[in-house]
């Protein structure tokens, strides 16, 4: 894409010059003579870069670059001088200009110059864009919650998420989301621009945990040929994650005491201690509490890292959630997978409910990928489940009754049980939304409208009733 240059400068053959080579080379360029002029252009085109002389009449250089720099810090300027005005070129640099130029140059140097302040300016923007998505997929309203006590941690999270050092540890069963969490609180941090690093502590044996998280000088072991900046470093600015944090060993946990009290470390086999800022967010499936009780984990520490505490729930604990959770992944996958599933039969959705979810979301997520990947479109029945999941069902207070005649009419009772509820959680996942409810159950809307009337105006079957009428899906 074509970068706009604003040009300034107060001599006229050589605005002209600079603006003809500079087109030629495919940038789009603003020109003035005016530092005020500068300003106002700045503000109102809001161009990629800036191309400014110091001497300038009313107002210089240096202050036009002070100015867009207050109205936007990130802004790319280069300065032009004169080899006497040397000392005030510097002076520009301190206030954050790219670079600057010594007039007479040639028009190779400038576009060389401007090229690379391009490249500089397309990286900020990619780095932009990424952060940008990362807001918005681990953003906090997309958490698919409607138990109310996963509502009241979300609003706690997201409070100490806005403040800029509190340190937070995330406690919970393995699945149960904690990286999600630990992410969604880095994007919406004041940090959320700057680098969010992970590190998961039970995956590493010890040397090679403390080398990964504080680096290394040349000959700190027999394979540390050159230095190695260590997370910490390269976190500085931003978040660092540290997973199963209560698998460290004790000098692991004495250093990252060290860092969260004084903000300091040292490289293994280094004298000098690097100053640090980061932000430290810790997530265990460990009761630390049990850990320091039985002597495994420093008491200080953990005192330390819990600032905020946040737990967790599993999903057995969560029942109202394991639906939408589960049409939520359906419309996920649908989009990752080029399916068209529609949501689940009320069969398949009782067995999804009832089922105890030992993986939590993580093997809810890969049992609906499994599904969605291995099932004909449409409805998922209960048939297309996994095995563990039909047979964790499989108990006498779910079999179906048969009477003497050999009729098996609690089980039509049971299935129009579970299609009227399993119609009442769709609508309530969806907000009440009954176009949106028909299309997830895969019938017309005018067909919902009619079940839930005939609901509201009859009172309870018996099962003789439900046995005659059936509970055909249409």
């Amino acid at each position: 894409m074509p970068y706009s240059v604003l040009v300034v400068d107060d001599e006229a053959l050589t605005l002209r010059t600079i603006s003809r080579g500079l087109a030629a080379e495919g940038f789009e360029v603003l020109t003035t003579e005016s530092g005020e002029e500068a300003v106002k252009l700045f503000d109102q085109e809001k161009p990629d870069l800036v191309l400014l002389d110091i001497v300038l009449p009313g107002i210089d250089g240096v202050e036009v670059l002070r100015q867009i720099k207050a109205a936007n810090p990130a802004g790319i300027v280069v300065m032009m001088s004169a080899y006497h005005m040397v000392d005030r070129a510097v002076e520009a640099m301190k206030l954050g200009a790219y670079d600057y130029l010594i007039k007479p140059f040639h028009l190779a140097d400038l576009t060389a110059t401007l090229q690379r302040a391009s490249e500089m300016l397309a990286l900020r923007v990619r780095v932009r864009d990424t952060v940008e998505t990362a807001k918005g997929q681990y953003d906090f309203g997309r958490v698919v919650t409607r138990n109310p006590a996963m509502r009241e941690l979300l609003e706690i999270v997201h409070k100490a998420a806005e403040t800029d050092h509190t340190t937070i540890l995330i406690q919970g069963e393995s699945g149960t989301g904690k990286g999600v969490f630990a992410r969604a609180i880095h994007y919406a941090s004041p940090r959320a621009s700057q680098p969010l690093l992970e590190l998961n502590c039970a995956t590493l044996p010890d040397a090679l945990l403390e080398s990964e998280l504080f680096g290394f000088e040349p000959g700190a072991f027999t394979d540390a040929r050159r230095r190695k900046e260590g997370l910490l470093e390269r976190a500085h600015g931003g978040t660092l994650f540290l997973d199963e944090v209560g698998n460290m060993s004790a000098s692991v946990q004495a250093k990252l005491l060290r860092v969260l009290e004084e903000g300091t470390f040292m490289r293994l086999g280094g004298t000098k201690s690097i100053k640090v800022d980061v932000r430290l967010i810790a997530a265990t499936n460990t009761n630390l509490k049990e850990a320091v009780a039985l002597g495994h984990f420093r008491e200080d520490l953990f005192y330390r890292l819990n600032v905020v505490p946040v737990y967790i729930p599993p999903l057995r604990d969560r029942q109202e959630d394991i639906l939408p959770l589960a049409l939520d992944l359906v419309q996920w996958f649908n989009r990752e997978l080029k399916k068209n599933f529609t949501g689940f039969t009320p069969a398949a959705a009782d067995l999804l409910v009832r089922y105890e979810w030992p993986g939590n979301i993580r093997e809810l997520k890969n049992v609906i990928e499994r599904t969605m990947i291995l099932a004909p479109e449409g409805n998922i029945d209960a048939v297309s489940l996994p095995e563990e999941i039909r047979d964790h069902q499989r108990s006498p207070r779910t079999e179906p009754a048969t009477n003497g005649n050999g009729n098996n009419q609690h089980l039509f009772s049971t299935l129009r049980k579970l299609e009227e509820d399993y119609i009442a959680k769709v609508l309530k996942a969806v907000g009440n939304n009954k176009t949106q409810a028909a299309k997830i159950l895969g019938i017309h809307p005018t067909s919902l409208m009619r079940r839930l009337k005939k609901e509201l105006a009859s009172p309870a079957e018996s099962p003789s009733e439900a046995a005659g009428s059936g509970c055909k899906t249409q």
